[in-house]
């Protein structure tokens, strides 16, 4: 169990996080969604700067995941954790 809060459910299979298992991780996700859609709405042809901004939100998200999600990213093979 992590000592954190816990935001992510853990894959059943492989390596990293599931669906939200509470409200901040849906916020979180829909956060990522609206920077992802507002990037590519208001920049289109832009590529390098959409590059620019994606790059470093993916990689939040990403920790923010891997900081949040139950029991942690290991690697799973489907059983009960």
């Amino acid at each position: 169990m992590s000592e954190g809060p816990e935001w992510f459910a853990p894959k059943r299979y492989g390596y990293g996080a599931g669906l939200p298992i509470s409200w901040q991780g849906w916020v979180v996700i829909a956060v990522y969604v609206g920077i992802v859609g507002l990037a590519s709405r208001f920049l289109p042809s832009r590529p390098a700067v959409i590059l620019g901004v994606l790059v470093p939100v993916t990689a939040v998200l990403i920790a923010i995941t891997a900081r949040t999600t139950r029991g942690g990213w290991r690697w799973r093979w489907g059983g009960e954790d």
